[in-house]
């Protein structure tokens, strides 16, 4: 049995489009456990670039069969919107792509709800995308949320529909933002919804199914472990389950099935938005790591915050997800530092703590103490073999292992899928068997 979670091992946007992509063929289903239309996965087939939002990576090839879980929340028109751009980029998604039944949909009411709430709290303000997911998570909680399954009764629909668009109305109001008209919602939402209903399917019952049949299963996560709801920095973090345990709670499988966990991180440290973040730089270094790395948000555009590598951050990640290895991207964005800096360890108020504090509030206060290690000068981009890397860089990984306390299995030295090392002996290797 190989069904395995990919995972974010630091705030998101690590790569994990790409590390996806090159597992897929070794996978018979690719599924998507939390999150929404946010997520931002970015592949290159040779000169061709893929931005993939909220379809799981795995589309991108041919034989994969692709399940949007019921932990995700699903915007009907980003959704078609996307099956439209990957057909018009001639990939199909009819008859290889899924929906689960118990997926919340995100409706016109929850972007509203979300821009109101961000600009009543200004500048203290979380920082989301403004596309609704947070508050379509909050009526899932909440028991009056909108599931792709109810697109089977369009009338009962409608009605609740109305009902909830009167209750955000009233927070809309008050927070001054302008409010919605029911009918001419449903009039712009119907149409796109009533789309996805092909899609449509008792997808937990299929997964576990397929278990049973000896497929094997890659559960494909968005956004990182540090944005978390439980384990992040709350409350800057998103708002679902986005460490390795949400991949059974967000498909209906069982968690004795799922055998092995990966863990993407880049080989430096990125964020989008508000919050803590120990190792941010304001300086030259920032600059060229955004600028080398081509750090700007791939469904935003917003400019990434940038930053050493973080071990503190990385091992926290390890043991939460029960890491079997990890995958290092955007190597060779540090080939031009002569010297690179690693966070080992924070000093908070005159104590070093090696461990990720309770509470944003803690961590914001927390200074990086840093270990300085010789960089290499030399291109990594492209390479495939690990013996071919320069000694400084295989140094490098060494001590990020040792920090961590988890194996490197593959190195990403570039954004194209040829750009990569799969290392001889890593569980990595064992699962494209």
């Amino acid at each position: 049995m190989k069904n395995i979670v990919v995972i974010g091992a630091q705030w998101g946007d690590e790569g994990k489009g790409k590390i996806v992509d090159i597992l897929a063929p070794h996978f018979d289903i690719i599924a998507r456990y939390q999150g929404g239309h946010n997520a931002g996965h970015t592949v290159y087939i040779g000169e061709r670039k893929f931005v993939l939002r909220l379809i799981p990576s795995g589309i991108l090839q041919p034989d994969s069969l692709c399940v949007i879980g019921n932990g995700v929340v699903v915007s009907p028109q980003a959704f078609n919107l996307e099956v439209e751009e990957l057909r018009h980029l001639n990939v199909e998604c009819e008859g290889r792509l899924l929906v689960s039944d118990r997926a919340h949909l995100i409706l016109p009411y929850h972007a509203a709800l979300d821009r109101a709430r961000e600009h009543r709290l200004g500048k203290d303000g979380v920082g989301t995308t403004l596309r609704g997911i947070g508050p379509a998570y909050e009526t899932k909680a909440a028991r009056t949320g909108i599931r792709a399954g109810d697109l089977h009764h369009p009338d009962w629909l409608r009605e609740k529909i109305r009902l909830n668009v009167e209750a955000a109305n009233r927070e809309i109001a008050a927070s001054g933002g302008e409010i919605l008209n029911p009918e001419i919602l449903l009039d712009e939402f119907m149409p796109d919804a009533m789309k996805l209903l092909p899609f449509v399917k008792d997808t937990a019952t299929m997964l576990n199914a397929a278990v049973r049949q000896g497929k094997a299963i890659l559960l494909e996560g968005a956004q990182g472990t540090m944005l978390d709801l439980d384990f992040g920095t709350y409350p800057f973090v998103t708002s679902s389950s986005a460490t390795a345990g949400g991949a059974a709670t967000g498909t209906g499988l069982a968690p004795k099935s799922i055998t092995g966990a990966l863990g993407i991180t880049k080989a430096y440290t990125t964020r989008v938005g508000g919050g803590p973040f120990p190792t941010e730089l304001g300086d030259a270094a920032g600059t060229l790591l955004r600028e080398k790395g081509n750090e700007y948000g791939a469904v935003t555009g917003r400019p990434r915050r940038t930053g050493w590598f973080d071990a503190v951050v990385v091992r926290y990640s390890a043991m939460l997800n029960g890491l079997d290895s990890l995958a290092l991207t955007k190597l060779d964005v540090l080939d031009d530092f002569d010297e690179i800096k690693i966070c080992t360890a924070y000093h908070y108020r005159g104590a070093v703590l090696t461990e990720i504090p309770y509470g944003a509030n803690v961590l914001a206060e927390c200074e990086p103490v840093y270990e300085t290690v010789k960089g290499w000068r030399q291109s990594t981009i492209g390479i495939t073999r690990y013996e071919e890397l320069p000694q400084a860089a295989k140094d490098y990984i060494a001590r990020l292992e040792e920090l961590c306390e988890t194996p490197a299995g593959i190195i990403s030295t570039g954004p194209e899928r040829s750009e990569t090392i799969i290392r001889e002996g890593s569980a990595i290797r064992e699962w494209m068997k």
